[in-house]
């Protein structure tokens, strides 16, 4: 899942930075908000492990069975929390796709890192395909929605800069291009 070292440690830096953000979020008033933020976090800080370079740091062996359970988790939660909205279903969908990543890390840790042997060399596997397809989606339509956030403000001002609607979707955003990023790699 690694790729070149320099454009590896430029998607750890994105990962972290919106997992200590979303860490923050988790300061806000509103409780919806404080749940969502920290699911985004352990997303966050979860990718910025798996995209470490691993010219520089190569996981021990119970490391991606251990990213599974963690996301296996992650996903049960969300398909709890699902039922108070549909929001969360994207968090089920991107618990899965760390889930299935880590999978393929599990079993063919050295096909992942720019060999064909991952998927049999018969080109994009259907999993992988159709989640790229739905984090491209995503992302564009995120980024077509953080646009009108600074620029229409409808409803009371929010207390802190934890509270912003369109940090939040920012942090989401980058989050989506980074999922993108890591499967292009698979």
């Amino acid at each position: 899942m690694h790729g070149p070292a320099s454009s590896g440690w430029l998607l750890v830096a994105l990962c972290a930075a919106t997992g200590a953000y979303c860490v923050l979020r988790m300061r806000s008033g509103a409780a919806e908000q404080r749940r969502s933020a920290g699911g985004e976090a352990v997303m966050g800080f979860g990718m910025a492990g798996m995209a470490v370079p691993a010219a520089v740091f190569t996981p021990p062996g119970w490391a991606w069975p251990g990213y599974a359970a963690l996301f296996g988790a992650v996903g049960l939660h969300s398909l709890w929390a699902a039922r108070s909205g549909r929001h969360h279903l994207h968090h089920l969908v991107g618990s899965g796709a760390m889930v299935y990543m880590s999978v393929v890390m599990t079993v063919s840790p050295a096909a992942v890192h720019g060999h064909t042997a991952a998927h049999g060399g018969s080109g994009v596997p259907l999993l992988t395909g159709a989640l790229l397809l739905y984090f491209a989606g995503y992302v564009l339509l995120t980024g077509v929605r953080l646009v009108p956030v600074a620029a229409v403000d409808d409803g009371p001002a929010a207390t802190g800069w934890g509270d912003r609607p369109e940090l939040a979707r920012a942090c989401r955003l980058s989050m989506g291009i980074a999922m993108l990023a890591m499967l292009l790699t698979m």
